[in-house]
């Protein structure tokens, strides 16, 4: 039950917050058919720096 409210908080994060507005918006987009390039490439590097933040995180606490 612990491990379930850590993940719940770590999920409201600003980070994770921004992560899930903006796959929200990348869906809605794909739906219509009109993702702007610039939009594209935002969407790639914050979701790219999400999951290598979280790697890094795991691989510091495996070390420990």
């Amino acid at each position: 039950m612990d491990l379930l409210l850590k993940k719940l908080a770590n999920l409201l994060s600003v980070k994770s917050l921004v992560t899930i507005a903006l796959t929200v918006t990348f869906c809605v987009l794909t739906i219509q058919n009109a993702i702007p390039e610039n939009f594209m490439n935002v969407y790639t590097m914050v979701v790219t720096f999400y999951f290598v933040k979280q790697l890094n995180t795991e691989a510091d606490n495996v070390s420990q």
